[in-house]
């Protein structure tokens, strides 16, 4: 049993070499809990542990615990820059090699115990030569480590197969030296049945050397699909720029690696190149390509004031940008991090697995010596009870369920980060399955976060693009939210913007100033009052819709006449209504949560399709806790989706936390799923992608059971042949990573 570890506690992380099968990552994991104040996590399928311990205890205790258990252990060594793991490689290569020559001396030894035209006199003897170098040099790696686990009083995956091999190779000498099948003309039976009787001449060269061959098989290409289930977190984390250009105070530019790199530096980006870290542009605008990061195929513009990430790519204009963030704390880093966290963790069926898969070896043992005496007993005799128990050792894996959980996960969370979908956790997945309502944040999750010009009303005779030439000139003055959005509207629609004089602020009213010789005034109708002037009917109707719209309607007049009415609001994000179908779609029921009035609400409501009933309006920001609390009160189980400091308790609330990556680093935190666009539609695309992680894990666990369940009975009973029990058992754990593998096509909906 883990032990909670202290509040003092430290955590590391470390690589494990020598795991064979999944009984090895129990046995790490039992032996470092073991130790006083210490809290261990160790997956198999990336072959990490990660290790809480508390000041007593060093790494070099934990890593020396390891290599006691017969493993070897270090801290993460960083890779090169070109990305390649040189441990990764070698091993596969290795064992490539073993592969290749297991391959070319066992399938001569299988044709000739298949076929009995190729049975010439003294074959068997040819069967041996060819047989020798695959159980001993091929197979080195199984008897090597059954040995080392053997000297530990352990027994794992490897000792199956180190004794299956070596009972027929060593059963197949004694027939040879011993007993009849060296005479010349001795054939032997291939098929298996347990009425054959006895007989000294049986041999099992072609169960020893097809054994080995096709368990390397498996293990070189479990190998390689393990690879290329962490491909997408290496990619993540090679993202980023390597060197970078630095603007120095003199004006000239000086380059250097990108680690160097502090914060409050200006570097240079031209065009082509990589951001190198977070930061704000100070001169330039350009076009920036973020797909690497959100999955977000259309760039998104960028202008001095603007923040850009570190990894995107600029693809327009040269800027100077500000470093805000380097190194661990950029949001690369931290996905990263986030990505890797949730691979190495591991769901409550994983660990279920974990544990049967500690107690499976030596079950199987027992299981295979049981079958021996029993069909000994029968009086199959000795040939027949040896077949059926080897059968029992060879067929008995538990690689498979060991595998079934962490490579899904894997592949799962790697294709989530390339779509900007970050997946913190496996207990985050079932979370997921339960949920059946979401509830959405207004500001900046359903909506754009900042107002918008939305409608322009003119009086008779009025032209609109005077109407923001002068209103636009006179709130670019302005710091004010709705000045902001009036200036960026006609900024938008006409460029550059005359200067205003005599500029004042009225507060509470609006603004008024000198525009082109004309007396201007922008703001509420009670300013226009105070100069004697009325709104028109025409636009005294447009504003009361607006109003009741739950939009903010603005007065323009000048030279003592009221000219028009603008409509100001925080706008609706173009995909939020499609976002909105897609969750229905997922049997989930949307509900607004805003602090906004009812009016602001019912209107974003009705523009994106969320029934009235199901907006919750005028909200202060410490009562959204209570909001998702009372709808678990009403037995639902709830996601909510924010972006605000304001949203951070509500998220740690809910049973499913989406946090917008777009918003504060508190929201992010307290969030179980983080959609670094901030596109509302990435909230329905993670649900999918994690509750299809969740299936593939059980139909992993699914089929990994139903195969032991089906293949040992069968092993014990005599009707499978010790090399097809290899193969059936290296196709397992083949089966259920390219199970996993098939994650690496999921799509986001477009």
């Amino acid at each position: 049993m883990t032990k909670p570890a202290t509040d003092t506690a430290s955590e590391v992380e470390l690589v494990i070499g020598g795991m064979t099968c999944a009984s090895c990552a129990a046995r790490i994991e039992k032996k470092l809990n073991r130790m006083a104040g210490v809290t261990a996590t160790v997956n198999y399928a990336t072959e990490k542990a990660k290790v809480s311990y508390d000041g007593e205890i060093t790494v070099r205790d934990l890593i020396a615990t390891v290599e006691k258990t017969g493993y070897s252990a270090q801290e993460p060594v960083p890779e090169e820059p070109d990305g390649e793991n040189e441990p990764v490689d070698h091993e596969l290569r290795t064992l490539r090699e073993r592969l290749i020559t297991a391959t070319l001396l066992a399938v001569p030894v299988v044709a000739m115990a298949m076929i009995p035209a190729l049975q010439f006199e003294y074959w068997q003897w040819l069967s041996l030569t060819l047989a020798a170098p695959v159980v001993t040099y091929a197979g080195w790696p199984f008897h090597k480590a059954a040995f080392t686990n053997a000297r530990h009083g352990a027994a794992t995956m490897d000792t199956l197969i180190s004794v299956g091999t070596l009972a027929a190779f060593g059963w197949s000498l004694w027939a040879l030296f011993l007993g009849t099948a060296g005479t010349p003309g001795m054939t032997h039976p291939f098929e298996l049945t347990i009425a054959r009787g006895d007989g000294a001449g049986n041999i099992y060269l072609e169960a020893a050397a097809g054994v080995t061959a096709f368990i390397l098989a498996g293990r070189y290409f479990e190998a390689r699909s393990k690879r290329k289930a962490g491909a997408a977190l290496r990619a993540l984390l090679e993202l980023g720029a390597k060197d970078v250009t630095v603007l120095r105070a003199d004006g000239s530019e000086q380059t250097f690696p990108v680690g160097e790199l502090t914060v409050g530096a200006r570097f240079v980006v031209r065009p082509g190149e990589k951001i190198a870290t977070d930061g704000t542009v100070v001169e330039g605008s350009s076009a920036v390509d973020a797909s690497m990061l959100t999955g977000e195929s259309v760039p998104v513009e960028v202008a001095q004031g603007d923040a850009v990430t570190g990894a995107t790519v600029n693809a327009g204009g040269r800027l100077v940008v500000e470093a805000t963030r380097v190194g661990s704390d950029t949001q690369l880093a931290r996905m990263a991090k986030l990505v890797e966290d949730a691979q190495n963790g591991k769901a409550a069926a994983q660990r279920l697995a974990d544990r049967i898969s500690a107690v499976f070896v030596p079950i199987v043992i027992a299981l295979a010596l049981g079958t021996f005496g029993f069909w000994l007993g029968n009086g199959a005799g000795p040939t027949a009870a040896f077949t059926a128990a080897v059968a029992v050792l060879i067929i008995a894996c538990p690689c498979a369920l060991g595998l079934a959980t962490p490579t899904a996960l894997l592949v799962g969370t790697g294709r989530g980060a390339q779509l900007g979908i970050l997946i913190k956790g496996p207990e985050v997945l079932e979370s997921t399955r339960r949920v059946d309502t979401i509830v959405l944040d207004k500001t900046g999750t359903v909506t754009t976060g900042r107002m918008t010009l939305l409608a322009v009303h003119t009086a008779d005779s009025t032209d609109e693009a005077e109407v923001l030439r002068l209103a636009g000139a006179l709130e670019h003055a302005s710091e004010h939210p709705i000045a902001r959005a009036v200036a960026e509207g006609a900024l938008e629609k006409l460029g550059a913007l005359p200067a205003p004089e005599d500029f004042a602020n009225v507060p509470g009213l609006g603004v008024q100033g000198i525009v082109e010789e004309h007396a201007v005034l922008v703001g509420r109708e009670r300013l226009l009052a105070e100069w004697a002037m009325e709104l028109p009917v025409e636009l005294a109707r447009s504003k009361a819709a607006a109003e009741a719209s739950g939009r903010t309607a603005i007065a323009v007049a000048w030279d003592g006449e009221a000219r028009a009415v603008l409509e100001v609001a925080d706008a609706v994000k173009e995909t939020s209504a499609e976002a909105i179908t897609r969750l229905r779609a997922l049997g989930l029921t949307p509900i607004l949560l805003t602090g906004d009035n009812g009016a602001v609400a019912r209107a974003v409501a009705r523009e994106v399709g969320i029934a009235p009933e199901d907006v919750i309006a005028e909200v202060l920001p410490q009562d959204k806790v209570d909001v998702v609390k009372r709808l678990q009160g009403e037995g639902r189980s709830v996601a909510m989706v924010g972006d605000g400091v304001n949203d951070a308790a509500a998220l740690a609330q809910a049973d499913l936390g989406l946090a917008m990556g777009t918003g504060t680093d508190a929201a992010i935190e307290a969030g179980d799923l983080t959609l670094v666009r901030g596109d509302l539609r990435a909230a329905a695309d993670a649900i999918r992608l994690a509750r299809r992680t969740l299936g593939t894990i059980r139909s992993n666990l699914f089929w990994a059971f139903a195969y032991n369940v089906a293949a040992l009975p069968l092993a014990a009973a005599g009707l499978l042949n010790p090399m097809l029990a290899g193969a059936a058992m290296a196709f397992s754990s083949v089966f259920v990573v390219g199970n996993s593998l098939r994650l690496r096509s999921f799509r986001a909906a477009r």
